[in-house]
């Protein structure tokens, strides 16, 4: 009988470890794949942050670095321009990218670094114990915002796909979820056209993916997947905010 699924090649067999419900392990298993189809594990460096992805070197067959809180495009960029051979990713938390690595994830696209940014935003500090994160909507509740953010104390949610499209070192930015079987299947496409976007030596892409955090919001999971369409959507768009390949990016909202 022909196998038609199965565990990636590029997926070690360490079994996940991540919160039930949790986005990160999907995210993991869809990179893998975009790595197998394009036939590039043997070059392929990751970049792990600080935060629940920094579990990540241990799911994947191929060589990781563990990173310093948010300098994981720093060490990216180091990489790639030693290796430009290698494909090089980081995977990184929105308390990770957006808070103290803000001034790396600016530079690195603004100096159109031949990386791909793997940006999971859950809108909380995960690992941590559920802070507010610089994405966590207004009205949310978290640890540090038991009444929830007050954007005149805290500010607003940080855009990070808006932040850096207008720089001209970004060659493609896509904003996507994976709160449901459609939305997984565009993360897929979005990851394989970034990964494609750094193979053709284009400049600095990036994708953001939208994922619930059951644990970190208090609700079960089919609340949390449900939450992501009602809180998340509206104020994080999804779409394809920029792709020089294109010749008219469509942003969807």
């Amino acid at each position: 009988m022909k196998k038609i699924f199965g565990k990636p090649e590029s997926l070690s067999d360490k079994q996940f470890t991540y919160c039930p419900g949790c986005g990160h392990s999907l995210i993991h298993r869809l990179t893998a794949e975009v790595i197998d189809e394009l036939g590039i594990m043997p070059r392929c460096i990751g970049v792990a942050s600080v935060g629940c992805s920094v579990f990540a070197d241990e799911y994947f067959n191929f060589d990781f670095i563990q990173a310093a809180h948010g300098r994981a495009p720093a060490v990216a960029t180091g990489i790639k321009r030693v290796a430009p051979e290698c494909v090089v990713f980081t995977h990184q938390g929105d308390g990770d990218l957006a808070s103290i690595g803000t001034a790396e994830i600016i530079h690195s696209a603004n100096r159109g670094e031949k990386i791909t940014v793997i940006f999971v935003n859950n809108a909380i500090y995960g690992m941590t114990g559920g802070q507010m994160a610089p994405t966590t909507l207004v009205g949310m509740k978290t640890t540090t915002s038991p009444l929830g953010r007050r954007p005149e104390t805290a500010g607003y949610p940080i855009r990070v796909c808006e932040l850096l499209k207008g720089f001209d070192g970004v060659a493609y930015l896509e904003r996507t979820a994976v709160n449901n079987p459609a939305n997984v299947m565009k993360t897929k496409r979005a990851l394989k056209r970034a990964f494609e976007t750094q193979l053709e030596g284009l400049g600095f892409s990036l994708v953001e993916i939208l994922s619930q955090c059951p644990t970190g919001w208090g609700m079960l999971p089919k609340d949390a997947v449900e939450w992501v369409d009602k809180n998340m959507k509206p104020y994080f768009a999804l779409g394809v905010f920029k792709d020089i390949r294109a010749e008219e990016p469509q942003h969807v909202t």
